[in-house]
Formats: structure tokens, sequence, C-alpha cells
């Protein structure tokens, strides 16, 4: 996720530099054969680049409030997930009461809790293509680690060795059957936002409205030199560079707004929001001999 910070220029013109190189080149080529060559019959109306620019930018517009709606929802999403996992970890904490005589019920708990990190962990890894078990063996045994490996989808895995530890406790009485309800319409809420997800993360934008989009953009900026040439002589070039760069920054904001999941600067920052979780359920099961530092922003951008 983009801070607040100063974003740095190279980061904004490295996303176009080689379109504004064309089009700087394109623009001056332009420029050199009306001039140089005296070929003023290539000129256009300034008024046809003008209703195509229009067009173009109220596409762009509904395209980056599409995207930005994506990318939105992928926060709400993970901002669920982090108050589903404090509910859960308080369910566990005053649903199966401690016997200070014996630690098992202490241990299960913890268990209970240091998966549910680790689900956090897995599925943000997971939807960026990375290793979803990938330090893991820190939060769960070695025993589930070797099960949840053997999964496609390893946070559902992780969801389900929740479910079995729940039958469980209500088999030896450590909740009701009501307990049991509640317990399982948390995990509920977990698979949904993980469906949420992965609907995101595998829904691809329209390629054609896209396609359509980025031919209508160039075909635009390709028009825009023949328009403006003859008010502003050798200007243009600046001017139409200018202009290029404002479009297509645009045009590349949706493109990465849209997917949010990428790896990228402009990502959810799940990683954040995981290291969040793991420090307020470490403090609820007042566990914090282990508690991991807070992730730190890589410049202009958290991940």
């Amino acid at each position: 996720m983009l801070l607040k910070g100063k974003i740095p220029v190279k980061y904004i013109l490295n996303k176009i530099k080689f379109e504004i190189l064309f089009i700087s080149l394109y623009t001056t080529a332009i420029w050199f054969a009306v001039k140089e060559l005296n070929l003023h019959h290539t000129s256009i109306p300034l008024g046809v680049p003008a209703i195509l620019g229009t067009v173009i930018s109220l596409l762009l517009a509904f395209r980056s409030n599409q995207a930005y709606d994506r990318w939105w929802e992928a926060r709400i999403i993970w901002g669920a997930i982090v108050n589903d996992s404090r509910t859960f970890t308080r369910q566990i904490q005053c649903f199966v009461e401690p016997d200070y005589e014996n630690d098992l019920k202490k241990a299960f708990q913890q268990r209970m809790v240091n998966r549910q990190i680790a689900w956090t962990y897995s599925l943000g890894q997971s939807l960026r293509g990375l290793n979803p078990t990938d330090g893991l063996e820190r939060l769960i045994s070695r025993k589930e680690l070797h099960y949840v490996s053997s999964h496609d989808n390893v946070p559902n895995a992780l969801i389900n060795l929740h479910g079995k530890d729940i039958k469980n406790m209500l088999e030896e009485g450590w909740i009701n059957e009501f307990q049991q309800v509640e317990l399982d319409h948390t995990l509920t809420r977990f698979c949904d936002s993980m469906g949420k997800c992965e609907r995101i993360k595998n829904t691809v934008f329209p390629v054609t409205y896209s396609f359509y989009l980025h031919i209508a953009l160039y075909f635009f900026l390709l028009l825009l030199p023949f328009g403006v040439i003859e008010y502003i002589g050798i200007i243009e070039i600046p001017l139409v560079t200018i202009l290029a760069t404002f479009f297509l920054l645009i045009e590349k904001m949706a493109v990465h707004l849209q997917d949010p999941f990428e790896n990228k600067p402009t990502d959810t920052p799940m990683s954040s929001i995981a290291r969040t979780i793991e420090r307020n359920l470490k403090q609820m099961m007042q566990t914090e001999q282990d508690m991991p530092a807070q992730v730190k922003a890589k410049g202009y951008y958290l991940l």
C-alpha cells in the first residue's frame, strides 16, 4: 500500500518511461515533418482530439473508480479478518476455561490461536503467489505442517483443522452446543473472507474493456500533435509529452489498483495486517515474550 509520504518520482515515471520516450520522439518527428519539410496539410482541427480526449477522460475515470472499488473491497475484507480473528481468540478464551491444575486446556487454547495467526500469514502469501507454508513452522506443529502441505489450498486446510478441534472440544465437554455453533459461525466468516479474496484474485478485469481503452488512448495521443502544432509550434513537444504522462499514469494507476494481491507496492498491506493480528492475539493470550516487531514501511509503501 502506498503511504502518504513522498512517492519517488523515479517510481512514478518508471511505470511509463518507454511510453513517454515513444511519445516524445513521435511528437518531435511530427514537428520536424511539419516545419522543416513544410507539410502543413497534415494538421487536423483541434476539435477532433479534444472530443476524443473528453471521451477517454470519462472512460478512464470510470475504470479508475472500478479498480479502486476492487482494491477497497480487498481492504474491507482484511479489516473483517482482523475483527474476526480477535473474536475467535476471545471465544476460545471465554468458552474453554483453563484448568490450572492441568495445562491441557491452556495448551489447546494456545494451539488454536497460533494456528489462526498462521492462517492469516498463509492466506496473504497464497494470494500473492508465494509459498503459503513459508514461516508456519514457528506457529504450528510439524504434524499439522505436513498435513496442510499436502493440500492445494493451505489456508483452507488450516480452517479445516480448526473445525476438527472444535468438534473434539464438544465431544470432550469443554464447550456446549451453543458455543460450538458460535465458533462454527466464526469459522464460516473466515471462509467467506477467504473466498472473497480468491474471487478478486481470480476474476480478471474485463480484457476487452482494457484493450479498447488502451487503443483509444494511444490513438488520441497520436492525433494530438497534429491538432496543436499550428497553434503553439515547437512547444507542442513538451506539452504533448506532459499530457501523455498524465493520461498514461491514470491508466497505470487503474491497472495496479485492479489487482490488489500481486506483491506490488500498491497491494493491500496483508503482511502488515497479519503482523498486527499476531501482536493483538498474543497480547490477548499474554504470550508477549515472543512478540514480533511491527512491519516497517519500505520507504514509501507497506506490504
